[in-house]
């Protein structure tokens, strides 16, 4: 029988989590079965088990593992309220609408997170949390509590505009109403 290292172990665990993350923003928790995820991360279904509990500890793990992610590429912007707009035009962007898989987990999977166990609300609850403190950091750094109703109702209003855009067939109107939630949220935000 073969040995790994633990280095080992470790990178094929990242691989199942990115690849998973990416499976489930694209086709839904419920869509995606533990072989195809293990078939995307170029694995068996028997090595599964090596790594996760379960398929729920799975789904927690990549929820977290997608939310701190999301909050690190924060980082990456232009400090302040420029950054916060940059954001904003990014996200409420077609590329961003069309190609979910590699786009936000709130707009892609908030209806199943909500179906979620316990362990997987709290992996959201914690990196929502940690979102919602970027942006109310951005619209206040002087005090940052006082931005935190401005900050939640900031992402909602992203979050429902590109679920919106996404569902909708006619890409003209689809469009206009990521058009018109930018304008939206860049009001709100000032």
């Amino acid at each position: 029988m073969v040995r790994y290292a633990k280095e080992h172990k470790q990178v094929t665990r990242q691989r199942i989590i990115e690849k998973a993350g990416h499976r489930f923003k694209q086709d839904g928790i419920d869509g995606s079965g533990v072989s195809t995820l293990m078939s995307d991360a170029g694995l068996t279904n028997g090595a599964f088990y090596a790594h996760f509990a379960s398929k729920d500890d799975l789904v927690a793990t990549v929820v977290a593992n997608e939310l701190s992610t999301q909050v690190a590429k924060y980082g990456t912007l232009r400090p302040g309220r420029p950054g916060l707009e940059d954001l904003i035009r990014e996200y409420l962007s077609p590329e961003h609408r069309d190609h979910p898989g590699v786009g936000c987990p709130s707009a892609a999977l908030l209806d199943e997170i909500g179906r979620c166990g316990d362990e997987t609300k709290q992996a959201y609850t914690d990196g929502a949390r940690a979102i919602l403190d970027e942006v109310a950091a951005r619209l206040a750094p002087e005090d940052p509590q006082s931005a935190r109703g401005k900050a939640i109702g900031l992402f909602t209003m992203m979050v429902g505009t590109l679920q919106l855009s996404r569902a909708l067939s006619d890409r003209k109107f689809a469009d206009e109403v990521l058009e018109q939630g930018i304008e939206n949220a860049l009001t709100f935000m000032r």
